[in-house]
């Protein structure tokens, strides 16, 4: 299906990625310093289902182009690296407002789903993410079933972590300050994913 060491590597850079709040991540700051731990699960599930759908279908995707161009899908790992990088340096001077306004929970959750299925942005960072860890060489199905069931459930827990998180910090969630360091370490992060990633796509 895959070896470990190409899983592992999955696991580490999604955790990686994940921890950088975006879109998704501050509609569950928000809901859960406003609405309280009854709102944690509907965010969670609503996190987790549009991972799920968003990452399924880019997923469908690579599939059929790994099917059709090896060159073409060599460029696009060259353009995910290049679309790290972009991403980074936008997060880093990326502002910091403060969360939006809580919602009542099962709204959150629809919310949560809908923010992250839909997301272009998302979308666009999976297709440039994940063909790093997909072998041609092997089946591409049970490749891709494993890679959407570890990213949806780090995301879940993920999730899940920052929502316990506002509840206990709240005051600082809403910092500027706090932002911004947040913003800068994982702009960091994502310029240093895209540069790995261009020095794989140049060994592949």
């Amino acid at each position: 299906m895959m070896n470990i060491e190409t899983w592992l590597a999955f696991l580490a850079a999604s955790a990686a990625m994940l921890v950088v709040p975006g879109p998704t991540i501050l509609l569950v700051l928000g809901q859960s310093l406003g609405g309280g731990r009854r709102s944690t699960l509907p965010l969670v599930a609503g996190v987790a289902a549009g991972d799920a759908l968003a990452l399924s279908l880019s997923l469908a995707g690579l599939g059929a182009l790994l099917a059709t161009s090896s060159l073409a899908f060599t460029l696009l790992r060259w353009a995910g690296a290049a679309y790290l990088v972009y991403l980074g340096l936008r997060l880093w001077h990326a502002p910091v407002e403060g969360a939006p306004a809580p919602l009542p929970p099962r709204r959150a959750g629809l919310q949560a789903f809908i923010v992250t299925a839909t997301n272009p942005k998302g979308i666009a960072f999976f297709v440039a993410f994940v063909p790093q860890f997909l072998d041609p060489a092997r089946p591409f199905l049970p490749q891709a079933a494993l890679l959407v069931a570890s990213f949806v459930a780090l995301g879940a827990a993920n999730a899940l972590g920052y929502a316990l998180l506002a509840g206990r910090l709240s005051g600082l969630v809403r910092l500027p300050r706090f932002r911004r360091r947040i913003n800068r370490i994982g702009g960091s992060m994502l310029v240093g994913a895209g540069l790995a990633t261009a020095l794989i796509g140049r060994r592949a």
